[in-house]
């Protein structure tokens, strides 16, 4: 029984990684009234699509991240309303290897949601380590859109050739793939140019999402190496990797001065420049309007080649998820 509605998705969207994190991202529940004005924010400027995952949240706050949208998605009352889409990505923890795990997965989101998922995904491939862990997640997950349960199916951290799999087995069953996400962005361009992910998408019809658009953080200017470094796991990678993108921050720096845009709006703008939709997150009210200020307009040519060129001379690239797939 296929009841399922049409999933418009904007240019950009927001992710909540961060809602509840407290180990990356120094999460805690005093941050929820303000969290809640970001989410009010992006929908009033046209960011509807809010992505999060079971996983989101650490120790006692798993689930926080689902728990805070759901909420704020039923109190908000304004414009794009009905255009809000929250995507959660089902983790394929060693547990789940049936296609009834996963839709009992879909359920407890959808719980913690308090309303259905609109865009369900699985937020890595087994391929690397238990290929055959994935044919009963992925059945489960095409079961979810045949049931109605779901607006749309995509995917997340997968590689050309696993998501060619994917679409021929999807295909047999008629169930379209909605989207796909990878880390993408300046530092992190290999799932697109040395996979060619972005061509095969476009084949087939699949929209690609950009997490981590703004490199954890590297790619805003915030951070230079002899300033103060993000704490904990953040500030060891900044380490290793901010002497060798000097290259990237300066092209970055020229365009947003000529502009009057900052470095994060045009990191941003690259990647909608480039087909995707960038999901950057927000955990605050000035991080959500910058965002914001990414949309409305487009780098040139010249700018995205400029780009593309600093980023391909680069001598340091952001850490590939151990999950992604080839």
């Amino acid at each position: 029984m296929q009841t399922n509605q049409t999933l418009s998705l904007p240019n950009m969207g927001c992710g909540t990684w961060a809602w509840g994190n407290q180990l990356l991202w120094g999460y805690n529940e005093s941050m929820d009234d303000q969290l809640q004005q970001v989410f009010n924010l992006c929908v009033n400027n046209g960011v509807t699509l809010f992505d999060t995952g079971d996983s989101y949240g650490t120790g006692r706050l798993n689930g926080r991240s689902e728990l805070l949208l759901g909420r704020f998605a039923r109190e908000y009352d304004g414009i794009n309303k009905n255009n809000i889409c929250i995507a959660t990505k089902l983790a394929a923890y060693p547990w789940r290897w049936t296609r009834k795990s996963i839709i009992s997965a879909c359920h407890a989101s959808a719980k913690r949601l308090g309303k259905n998922v609109d865009l369900v995904q699985m937020h890595w491939s087994t391929a690397n380590y238990a290929p055959w862990q994935e044919v009963g997640l992925l059945d489960g997950l095409a079961d979810l859109y045949e049931q109605g349960l779901v607006k749309g199916v995509g995917l997340s951290n997968y590689g050309t050739k696993r998501l060619l799999w994917v679409h021929k087995r999807f295909q047999e069953r008629g169930i379209p793939i909605k989207t796909l996400q990878v880390q993408y962005s300046l530092l992190s361009t290999y799932p697109v140019t040395e996979l060619g992910l972005k061509d095969v998408c476009d084949d087939l019809g699949i929209k690609l999402i950009a997490y981590s658009p703004l490199a954890l953080g590297l790619l805003t200017g915030k951070f230079s190496e002899n300033g103060n470094f993000p704490k904990g796991v953040r500030g060891f990678l900044f380490k290793q990797i901010l002497p060798g993108i000097k290259g990237v921050l300066g092209t970055l720096q020229e365009i947003a001065n000529s502009r009057n845009k900052t470095m994060s709006q045009v990191a941003i703008n690259w990647c909608i420049c480039k087909g995707t939709i960038p999901i950057p997150g927000a955990k605050n009210l000035e991080q959500a309007q910058q965002n914001i200020g990414a949309l409305g307009w487009f780098l040139n040519d010249g700018e995205v080649a400029e780009l593309d060129n600093a980023a391909a001379k680069s001598e340091k690239k952001m850490v590939q998820n151990i999950f992604q797939t080839r």
